[in-house]
């Protein structure tokens, strides 16, 4: 029986290891090759270590994440609490409205927050006739606008996993709590936020380090102030042809990737039950 289950597992392992395993190997070897061709060379990785610009992009890029991250948690988890414990019909429709815009391409999401956030653009427009500004705010091409798109990008993956963690929650046990005397305050303390930790580490996980690597929305939104290490790998294999320092940038991104990964797995595994 089990000869069979390996027999049976060959095929998919097989194609994991064509499209996905033999193609990061040969992009590895190419990491170890100069432009002339010279053979085995460290020279791409030294190059990217020796020069500030590249360690000065793989900063803002961890900053980045990082801010939009702590950002669409800070907006996911209410909302996520809302729809577990005070919606009851309304949280399919809160939830089918989350999930919409994964049905539209993301190049045309991307767009239409260079249309909404462009000078004299939508909000431009809006903050005007509010009287809140007069002329324009300058958000595209910027830091700002860049942090947005990617808010809007991943954080309902946030909001899905913390909800599925929050649904999970036994109301008994908020029940029982506020009959012993314990305020709102230290039931979320005490009960609800310890027991919805999976969701939010899962949550912090699936947005952070995507956006590591990301590079549309930088690109089309950031223009030059949104570069960062992703829109250099991208430049460096579509526009300069550089694909061996391309590469090796490439793979520092994937241990950054793992790094990150397996940190974010140890702080999972304490609030696993």
């Amino acid at each position: 029986m089990k000869n069979k289950k390996k027999i049976m597992t060959l095929p998919s392992m097989a194609v994991l290891f064509i499209f996905a395993i033999l193609p990061l190997f040969i992009m590895l070897a190419y990491s170890f090759q100069s432009d002339s061709g010279a053979g085995f060379t460290l020279e791409n990785y030294a190059r990217f270590f020796t020069k500030t610009f590249y360690l000065t992009l793989t900063g803002r890029t961890i900053v980045n994440s990082v801010l939009v991250t702590l950002s669409s948690l800070l907006i996911a988890y209410p909302l996520a609490y809302i729809m577990a414990k005070h919606l009851k019909g309304l949280k399919n429709i809160v939830m089918v409205l989350l999930i919409i815009p994964f049905f539209t391409n993301q190049l045309v999401r991307v767009y239409s927050w260079l249309i909404f956030l462009q000078d004299g653009g939508v909000f431009d427009r809006m903050l005007n006739s509010l009287g809140l500004v007069n002329g324009t705010m300058g958000l595209l091409y910027t830091r700002t606008a860049v942090i947005i798109g990617l808010i809007h990008a991943f954080f309902p993956y946030m909001v899905i996993t913390i909800y599925m963690a929050l649904e999970r929650l036994d109301n008994s046990l908020l029940e029982a709590s506020s009959c012993l005397g314990a305020s709102k305050l230290t039931t979320f303390s005490w009960i609800v936020l310890p027991m919805s930790m999976p969701g939010v580490v899962t949550g912090i996980m699936i947005v952070f380090v995507p956006c590591l690597g990301t590079f549309v929305e930088p690109r089309i939104l950031g223009g030059v102030n949104g570069t960062v290490i992703g829109t250099v790998i991208e430049d460096q294999f579509f526009e300069i042809y550089g694909w061996n320092f391309g590469a090796a940038i490439a793979f520092l991104l994937l241990a950054l990737v793992i790094v990150s990964m397996t940190g974010i797995n140890r702080l999972g595994r304490r609030y696993d039950s």
